[in-house]
């Protein structure tokens, strides 16, 4: 009967997924290079207008970086037709919200508005990229802003530090050793001749890709961009960096860091394949396995049945020419950090040696189908979604179809993928122990 109703499940996902709607859409390329992106959707009388630029930290070079995270706030500071502080206030007082994020590979930009202003969010990201101001002013104001912000997220925040520790050990001498936050002292040293210099090489329309979805005629849309993008002249043209997976150790890397906290952490990363590579399809579904859920390997053991860790994840951390399987877990009051590091440790190697079990099997196939659904399920998700597809994989219609990928990853390929990256020779292991456990600390 538990079958039954299992297979039934699974036929009411995929039958949920076959029922939604193909994200429709059509795309073109400007005489400058400016890919265009175009979803009509009248649902809602909403529009997301969204540039997604691709430039992250990885284009960024030793002794200067947090470029592209320090651009995320400067290209709000204003333009030649924009006041300084007026970026933000232009789109609330006309009932829009807006932000951007900045990753190893991209910078995204985003606006959504009500879908009578369409113009306005295009000229908004037209001035963007033809007339940001980019003086000393702005630099020195965002600085402090960048810092404030380290301060807030990473330096005050226990365990929040292990991203940068992870990377640089990792992807040592690699343009993946450093995070987006990058180095204040890099920041600070930094002229304002450089950061112009930097805008120029890579916030340019050839660099980009224009992605808006919602409420909107697409010939109107064309000819409002062609408007305010058509003639914003082509850069030079933007080659991105090569890189190469370095070797570990044979036993791998492992590092002890002393931390403002309470109770000790472990943090594990494999290295994976980059993001469009097949087996990164299953990387993610062995993250699934692991910590999605109450009911996920990791959560049950650990969590519910040991009482070992007060909290346990795992996910990928997926790059455009590599990536990191993270698993990480706080432990319980009184429990030895090597006794959680055995417990996550023999769950990997579970991984490896067991084929998945047919019920765990379609349970993930429905987290799937459902993470899927969701994930496009606002305007700016579909606008964004449509962007990093033609970006990373020059498909845009993985929107429609990347479920597929997913759909044909078998159990074995599971198990072949996490005999292939997780090993000792491919792992970064991080001790994060309360600062008063360090040697000579009083």
């Amino acid at each position: 009967m538990k079958n039954i109703l299992l297979a039934g499940s699974l036929l009411l996902g995929l039958s949920s997924m076959q029922a939604q709607k193909s994200i429709q859409f059509e795309e073109y390329t400007l005489d400058n290079g400016l890919h265009v992106i175009l979803h009509e959707d009248h649902t809602t009388p909403i529009v997301a207008v969204t540039v997604l630029y691709h430039v992250g930290s990885k284009n960024e070079v030793v002794g200067r970086t947090g470029f592209a995270h320090f651009f995320e706030h400067l290209l709000f500071e204003g333009s030649e037709n924009i006041k300084r502080g007026e970026y933000m206030e232009i789109v609330q007082a006309n009932g829009g919200a807006l932000n951007a994020n900045t990753s190893q590979d991209r910078t995204f930009y985003y606006e959504v508005l009500p879908s009578n202003k369409l113009e306005l969010g295009l000229w908004l990201e037209s001035e963007r990229m033809l007339h940001a101001k980019i003086d000393n002013d702005g630099v020195e104001t965002q600085r402090e802003v960048v810092k404030e912000e380290k301060r807030l997220r990473i330096d005050n925040q226990p365990y929040a530090s292990f991203s940068e520790n992870m990377f640089k050990r990792a992807f040592s001498n690699t343009v993946y050793e450093w995070v987006p936050i990058g180095s204040m002292e890099d920041l600070n040293a930094a002229k304002l001749e450089e950061f112009i210099t930097f805008y120029k090489q890579f916030y340019v329309p050839n660099n980009a890709t224009l992605s808006i979805a919602g409420d909107i005629d697409p010939a109107a849309a064309k000819e409002l961009v062609a408007k305010y993008f058509g003639d914003i002249p082509r850069g030079a043209e933007v080659v991105q960096p090569a890189f190469a997976t370095p070797a570990l150790p044979a036993e791998g890397i492992e590092d002890v860091v002393y931390d403002n906290i309470q109770l000790p952490g472990i943090f594990m990363g494999f290295r994976t394949p980059g993001q469009t590579s097949e087996d990164a399809y299953a990387v993610a579904m062995l993250a699934q396995v692991l910590s999605q859920g109450e009911s996920s390997r990791l959560y049950k053991k650990m969590v519910d049945q040991e009482q070992s860790a007060v909290a346990v994840f795992a996910f990928p951390f997926q790059l455009e020419s590599s990536g990191i399987l993270i698993t990480l877990a706080i432990a319980n009051q009184g429990v030895e950090l090597d006794q959680v590091e055995a417990t996550i440790l023999a769950e990997v190697e579970r991984l490896k040696t067991e084929p998945i079990g047919e019920r765990e099997f379609q349970k993930l196939q429905n987290q799937l189908e459902s993470s899927f659904i969701s994930s496009n399920s606002s305007m700016a998700g579909i606008a964004e979604s449509l962007a990093d597809y033609h970006t990373y994989y020059g498909d845009a219609n993985l929107i429609n179809t990347e479920i597929n990928r997913y759909r044909k990853i078998t159990a074995a390929d599971l198990q072949r993928v996490a005999q292939k990256y997780l090993t000792k020779d491919n792992l970064v292991k991080l001790k994060y122990l309360p600062k008063s456990q360090e040697s000579g600390s009083l």
